[in-house]
């Protein structure tokens, strides 16, 4: 015999919806943003593991520990943690001092 479930645990129960419930349309969002979600936190890892330490704004530990925060972590990654790299002409002046 099982303890009797409580009226809030009876409430979150009845509210998950299974795989099979859900209409195609459905189905399609969800794995497109799986999907998109996957492909962020890929190209954030990538691009951290392969960037040179002064190309990163903060602690390259802490930005590791972000970009698995999701869903935000990859995308603030991406806009607020690299350095963009000076333009061409700036670099070939600063090179000739």
């Amino acid at each position: 015999m099982t303890a009797p479930m409580s009226r809030s645990a009876r409430r979150r129960r009845d509210r998950r919806v299974r795989w099979a419930e859900l209409s195609r349309a459905e189905r399609g969002v969800l794995l497109g943003l799986i999907a998109a979600e996957c492909a962020l936190t890929s190209a954030a890892a990538v691009d951290l593991a392969f960037r040179r330490r002064r190309d990163v704004r903060g602690g390259r530990a802490l930005w590791w520990l972000l970009i698995f925060v999701q869903p935000v972590g990859p995308i603030a990654y991406l806009l607020l943690g690299r350095r963009r790299p000076a333009p061409a002409n700036v670099r070939r002046r600063r090179a000739r001092r």
